[in-house]
């Protein structure tokens, strides 16, 4: 079974209450989105390998720790995932990215992929799959499977928020992908849409209705 993380530093709940305010623009929720993205990396990232490399310092030559070679991949499900990229992208550099678009069908609520984008070696990275919202699940297992079949082997999905209902979806469906959020929200409405939540994270990203 995957393992569910709840964020729970001081800085993420502040920055994540703050977005939650339907009072607080665009801007204000994009570059709180960003912050909060690199945040959230720091969590995601605490278990990664590590191994002794030689270097020298100004002073003399020691052994020093250094991260063993895991390479990582960001995969956004657009829209909204794009808005956590450039926060984790800050926190590792030499990240690559992919693109996974798909949008959810307003009668059906069930996701639609068009289209899909991955690095040639996405099979060789941990990759962290980003949506700020995991709502049904449905979006992330269809993205999962999309990554399997391009030889994934080693997925992390990271979300800011997140339904009681999509997290046991992914755990039953894809139960090797942890999942990682800023917050475990109470349910889901009639719309599918998270309660308390903080409504459509991309038309609040993008500005758009």
């Amino acid at each position: 079974m995957s393992q569910l993380h709840v964020a729970d530093h001081p800085l993420i709940t502040h920055k994540l209450s703050i977005m939650r305010n339907k009072k607080t623009g665009s801007k204000d929720f994009r570059e709180l989105l960003e912050e909060v993205g690199m945040l959230m990396g720091y969590e995601l990232t605490r278990d990664l390998p590590l191994e002794d490399v030689t270097i020298e310092t100004p002073i003399t030559k020691i052994k020093a720790k250094m991260i063993a070679g895991k390479k990582l991949a960001v995969v956004p499900i657009m829209r909204a995932g794009l808005g956590m990229v450039d926060g984790l992208l800050k926190l590792v550099p030499v990240a690559k990215v992919g693109h996974i678009g798909l949008y959810r069908d307003p009668a059906t609520h069930q996701p639609v992929e068009y289209y899909c984008k991955l690095p040639a070696d996405v099979e060789d990275r941990m990759v962290i799959l980003i949506d700020p919202m995991l709502a049904t699940g449905g979006s992330a297992v269809d993205s999962v499977r999309l990554l399997k079949k391009h030889g994934c082997k080693s997925i992390r999905m990271m979300c800011l928020v997140a339904a009681p209902e999509g997290v046991a979806r992914l755990q039953a469906e894809c139960p090797d992908v942890d999942i990682y959020t800023a917050a475990l929200d109470e349910r889901l409405n009639e719309h599918a849409y998270i309660v308390p939540g903080l409504g459509d994270a991309g038309d609040r990203i993008f500005g758009t209705k």
